[in-house]
Order: structure tokens, then sequence, then C-alpha cells
């Protein structure tokens, strides 16, 4: 059996040590997207410029959520993702969803400790506290966000839902 420090892709054991050492200051949820420097005026900056291509596919392997489902979560019609593919670059309103997505994600993440697989499994299955949408359907609007955040809380500390 292999470990799972070998199978862990960087980004996820980043995000998993600030974690486990309880420094989550910051934005270190863009850790998903590569990203190192987790201070607000950094993360803003990058936002407003948009992130690349690149940073969403790295996104997208680190999930492993498929990149159809991933386009959904953050209202990018598949076309517009192939000119985001072809420019190299998304727009700041795109990439600002694209972070709110990941600051779920990376929730879900803590919550199934290290877990990106149970993490993925979870965000993709209809849960009842929800309407029985799932977390990802749920959390495509800022509102709809704060909610699975909040059910995530709820289910850390064993609240009921």
């Amino acid at each position: 059996m292999t470990s799972t420090a070998e199978k862990t892709p960087a980004d996820i054991a980043e995000l998993w040590s600030k974690v486990r050492s309880g420094h989550r200051e910051g934005h270190y949820y863009v850790s998903l997207f590569g990203l190192r420097r987790y201070d607000p005026l950094h993360v803003a900056e990058k936002i407003q410029r948009g992130f690349t291509y690149a940073a969403f596919e790295r996104f997208q392997r680190n999930t492993e959520l498929s990149q159809r489902l991933l386009a959904q979560v953050i209202a990018i019609p598949e076309r517009t993702l192939a000119r985001r593919k072809e420019s190299g670059r998304f727009e700041p309103d795109e990439t600002d969803r694209l972070v709110r997505l990941s600051r779920v994600v990376a929730r879900a993440i803590e919550l199934f400790e290290g877990n990106v697989r149970s993490a993925r499994q979870w965000l993709t299955s209809p849960v009842d506290a929800l309407g029985g949408r799932t977390p990802l359907e749920f959390a495509s609007t800022d509102v709809g966000t704060i909610e699975v955040e909040n059910l995530i809380g709820r289910l850390e500390y064993g609240i009921p839902t």
C-alpha cells in the first residue's frame, strides 16, 4: 500500500498543512490553484487580473472534479471556457467565482481531514439540509456558498442539520 503522502498533490498537502498547523490566516484555499501567497492584497490583485487557464486546470486536477462540472458551478458556458483556454486567462468576475468555489472545496477537504476523494463525493451528492441539492450546486451563488460553509461548520461540530 502506498502512503498518502506519495499520492497527495503538493497543493493539497500545502492546504492540509495549513489546516493541521492551525495557521489558516489569509486566503490559504487559493493553494488549490498553486498560489503560495495568501494575504488579501495579493489574492485580490490576482483576482482582478484574472487567473490563468493553467491555474484553472491545476484546480481541476487537485480537486478531481470535471471541467464540465466546474464550468457549471461557476456559470461559464462550455464555449466561453473554450475561449478562455485559447486566450489563456479568465475574466476577473469568473476568477472571483472560481476563488469562491475553492473556498468551499477547501472547507470540504478540511471536513474530511484531507481526503479529497471523500470531499468530492460529499460535494457532488445530494444533501437533505440543502433541499436535496448537492453542495456544489448550492454553492453556485454567494448566499449558497455561505450556507454550504455554515453546514460544513455544523457538521464539524456535530450539530444536527
